[in-house]
């Protein structure tokens, strides 16, 4: 069975299809500018997805992206399939399900509506996904749709993780709560991580899934389920990240607005896009940037690693103290996966829950790899994330009997 999986935001939309046959990516791709004057598609295919077709045209909208879109799937010289009818479903990621979904579902009419329900948790991410479905929707028709939430593997949270410490008529009234994201990631990883640490006769009761990329998040996972989170009602909350600041006191906002008189919209924008590792560095947002500026001398470049660190350093320690114990530190994305002086800086000072570092070892990048000393009280590993792949294998669990 042939999956694709979509990823609609407001002026873009990436796919990937996927032979379920053996969970090989056949082909992906990009298209850009949707909405605006011009537009441009980059479609991947061959052998690795590394030969590339590339149209540039005026998507009108994301039902015109998606055509665009299967018309490259089927082109003759391009396309990696016969027909459209190969492709048995199709499966969305959709940021926030709010309390509603705590597991993928089939997309029908009361699916889409709650989709727009939590708009106003996710303004900018939740319409975009719902352009995704209804285009597909327009194109496939019959083609069964799959929704998978990036808040549902935080669901298992229990109330004393995931309220705040608000007025009940907020959450109540407003459903002001924790959810948490990049849930997707957090399950298809912490999932990986428990077949791999058992098949090496290594504990997996109690896991902190660190994913660490231009947006962070941790998860403190026991027996196989959320029961607390580093993001909190928005992926602002947390640790430090590439342009976000993090966990900073509420009263930042007011004191920033009133001092350069500003709103406090403006001042969220801020703390959401000019902060983090690019605020405090002056240098990027890209950790590979401060990366190299902090080697050649530069002191806050320096900081702002050391700031992040410290940051993920203290999560571990507190979410092994509401789990009661550790057993494995998992490394996954963009940094997680490919920063070992990252990794190290992060892993330093945690022997004394147990944690020894292989430097060898932890030379790794973006393969999965065991980075702790044989014999670690807490073993430390490198997992790589996929998120299509987890997207795919729930559209397929779904469908398939369809």
């Amino acid at each position: 069975m042939k999956i694709l999986v979509i990823n609609a935001g407001s002026s873009s939309l990436k796919y990937q299809l996927f032979d379920m046959d053996d969970n090989s990516v056949i082909a992906k791709g990009l298209a850009e500018r949707i909405g605006m004057e011009s537009g441009k598609l980059t479609h991947k295919y061959g052998e690795n997805t590394k030969q590339e077709y590339v149209v540039e045209t005026q998507f009108k909208d994301h039902t015109s992206a998606i055509q665009l879109v299967l018309e490259a799937l089927v082109d003759k010289d391009h396309g990696v399939i016969a027909d459209v009818s190969e492709i048995g479903a199709v499966g969305h990621r959709v940021l926030h399900g709010g309390d509603k979904f705590t597991a993928s579902c089939i997309i029908d009419d009361a699916c889409k509506q709650a989709i727009k329900d939590c708009i106003p948790l996710g303004p900018l991410h939740n319409p975009a996904n719902l352009m995704g479905i209804e285009a597909c929707e327009a194109v496939m028709a019959g083609t069964p749709q799959v929704a998978v939430f990036d808040t549902a593997f935080h669901q298992t949270m229990p109330p004393k993780a995931f309220m705040y410490g608000v007025p009940m008529k907020y959450y109540k009234e407003h459903a002001v709560r924790r959810y948490g994201f990049h849930g997707t990631s957090h399950r298809f990883v912490s999932g990986r991580a428990i077949e791999v640490l058992k098949a090496h006769g290594q504990k997996a009761d109690k896991i902190i899934v660190c994913h660490l990329g231009n947006g962070s998040s941790l998860s403190a996972v026991v027996d196989g389920k959320c029961v607390d989170t580093s993001m909190g009602l928005t992926p602002l909350e947390g640790v430090l990240m590439g342009t976000r600041s993090g966990n900073v006191d509420p009263a930042v906002v007011e004191f920033i607005a009133n001092k350069e008189g500003i709103s406090v919209t403006d001042t969220l924008n801020m703390l959401n896009k000019k902060s983090g590792l690019l605020g405090i560095s002056g240098v990027s947002s890209d950790m590979r940037d401060v990366n190299t500026a902090a080697n050649e001398g530069n002191a806050d470049a320096r900081l702002a690693l050391d700031m992040w660190a410290y940051g993920i350093r203290k999560y571990i320690g507190s979410y092994a103290a509401a789990m009661g114990g550790l057993d494995a530190i998992i490394f996954t994305a963009g940094i997680g996966e490919n920063d070992a002086a990252g990794r190290a800086n992060v892993l330093k000072g945690l022997e004394f829950l147990g944690v020894e570092v292989d430097e060898e070892a932890n030379k790794v990048r973006g393969k999965e790899a065991m980075i702790s000393k044989p014999g670690s009280k807490v073993v430390s590993w490198v997992i790589p994330t996929n998120e299509e792949l987890a997207i795919a294998m729930d559209t397929l669990e779904l469908t398939a009997s369809k």
